[in-house]
């Protein structure tokens, strides 16, 4: 599984950064988890607000902060 937190390093960035990690152990799943800060690979997602949350691909959560439990039901899809 490869997880994007799409953001420029705001707080509502990191937040979502650290419920996708406490959702991962809640879980018991594992993935790459990666903080994609860069504005042209934001970009390249086709999204104009920030923070964004992209699980294998896919954009599931856009301008604001997921949390855990939401993101541990987005998990088990």
């Amino acid at each position: 599984m490869e997880i994007k937190v799409l953001g420029t390093g705001c707080k509502k960035c990191d937040d979502l950064y650290d419920n996708v990690i406490k959702a991962l152990s809640e879980a018991s799943k594992e993935a790459n988890v990666e903080k994609v800060e860069d504005i042209v690979s934001i970009m390249s997602f086709g999204i104009m607000s920030s923070p964004a949350l992209v699980i294998d691909g896919e954009v599931l959560i856009v301008g604001r902060v997921a949390q855990v439990g939401e993101i541990v039901n987005l998990l088990k899809k």
